[in-house]
């Protein structure tokens, strides 16, 4: 059951793990904020979860919590998502999968093998979601904006 609770506060026990104290005083080890929307709505739809997954806050808006709430919470999200936006395809190796290709992301250019192109999906008209055989996940903010060369190499797979 969703609790639309505001007035909580945020923490880090002494191994580093997130918690939470609600205003009625309720202590929660190891808590996790989730995004429901991790690409279309990133500052909006997030809940704070248990150990077992069983939400105790939910927050329509990042804008709703304390500013020092607000900061752990990203953090968190910061340092367990990991998604790499793919500015530029420069090389694949083949255009049937298994290939290889070479990208330049907003992490750096990197390596990756791309089992299948069903590990290329379809978010929105314009943003793709790209899986490697790791299963590291590389967004296309907007196909619309790579470069011609990259448009031509991502089209052979879509």
């Amino acid at each position: 059951m969703s609790n639309p609770m505001k007035n909580f506060t945020l923490s880090r026990n002494a191994f580093g793990q997130l918690c939470l104290k609600t205003e009625a005083g309720q202590f929660y080890e190891q808590v996790l904020p989730v995004r429901a929307f991790p690409i279309s709505l990133p500052g909006e739809c997030i809940a704070i979860v248990d150990r077992d997954g069983q939400e105790l806050v939910w927050l329509d808006d990042l804008n709703q919590v304390s500013a020092d709430n607000l900061i752990i919470i990203k953090e968190e999200l910061a340092n367990r998502e990991f998604m790499p936006v793919l500015m530029k395809i420069s090389e694949v190796s083949s255009f049937a999968t298994p290939s290889t290709w070479t990208v330049e992301t907003s992490r750096g250019a990197t390596q990756f093998v791309l089992k299948g192109e069903e590990d290329i999906r379809r978010i929105s008209k314009d943003t793709y979601l790209i899986s490697d055989n790791h299963g590291v996940q590389y967004l296309i903010e907007n196909i619309q904006l790579l470069d011609k060369h990259s448009r031509r190499l991502l089209d052979r797979f879509l």
